[in-house]
């Protein structure tokens, strides 16, 4: 059983899609389930996450303790896991990265947030880093909703979120360059906006155009959004991918695309959530 305050965070965090205050208001946090190395039950803990591509990674860091936690065990012995990120619940493998890989992730996370580095000192473990793979599933994501509508509204709020917390760092960046980590987030927010705006073009636009003809208009108007913003990110794309990658640069094509992004999830949660969700 989670502790309180463990217990307290998953509350929070499931009626809200993902949003919690408190300790880990402003984190990048997901709930992991495991299953109990010698009893065989789920175990739900809350972690902080560093986005990566087409995984996640996670550090058993149990704040610097000396032993690794109760969840890194379980899913050594059973790798199969369970995440939930707010707006979505799916299953995962579980991959403990080896001392090379392992070192190179630590690193970006510690240029993130030096907090890592100190945990580290605090104990003679090497403090492993876990990379979270999806497993392929038949049909559409599990969204964290009940109706049609309410997983539009869930999946926006979580790009305006990644997006704001994205934001933040790039308004910390000092100097003249851009951190690993946060070119890894940038690009990563970049593959999940495609990923999501393709699968409307492809299913979502296509079912309202053959249920909603009055819709009409407002599709074509997402679609022509959908263009536009999809520039947009080639553009951050190409300036975080830069050989030398300047922070001003960076921060000014984020800026762009929050300001057309916003205007397009506010309109489309305005055209189509009324119709999908009708009172």
């Amino acid at each position: 059983m989670p502790n309180d305050f463990n217990q307290q965070v998953i509350d929070e965090f499931r009626a809200n899609k993902g949003r919690v205050g408190g300790y880990f208001e402003g984190a990048r946090l997901l709930l992991l389930t495991t299953t109990g190395a010698r009893t065989g039950r789920p175990h739900t803990t809350p972690v902080g996450y560093l986005p990566d591509d087409d995984r996640v990674l996670v550090i058993a860091s149990a704040a610097g303790a000396p032993s690794h936690p109760a969840w890194f065990h379980n899913l050594v012995a059973n790798p199969q896991v369970t995440i939930e990120s707010g707006a979505f619940t799916y299953d995962a493998r579980a991959v403990v990265l080896d001392a090379e890989e392992r070192d190179r992730a630590f690193a970006r996370a510690v240029e993130a947030d030096p907090g890592w580095a100190e945990y580290q000192k605090k104990t003679e473990r090497v403090i492993p880093v876990i990379a979270l793979y999806e497993m392929a599933q038949d049909g559409p994501p599990n969204i964290n909703a009940s109706s049609m509508g309410e997983a539009i509204k869930v999946v926006h709020d979580a790009f305006r979120r990644e997006l704001a917390l994205i934001r933040e760092e790039m308004a910390k960046t000092e100097g003249s360059t851009l951190g690993a980590q946060l070119r890894v987030n940038c690009l990563t927010f970049c593959a999940g906006l495609h990923n999501h705006h393709s699968g409307e073009d492809m299913a979502l636009f296509p079912f309202l155009a053959d249920r909603h003809a009055e819709l009409a208009p407002a599709v074509a108007r997402l679609r022509e959004e959908h263009e536009r913003i999809a520039a947009l990110v080639e553009d951050l794309r190409h300036a975080v991918t830069a050989e030398h990658p300047d922070p001003a640069t960076a921060r000014a094509e984020v800026e762009r695309l929050t300001t057309e992004l916003e205007a397009h999830l506010t309109y489309e949660e305005e055209q189509l959530i009324p119709v999908l969700d009708p009172a």
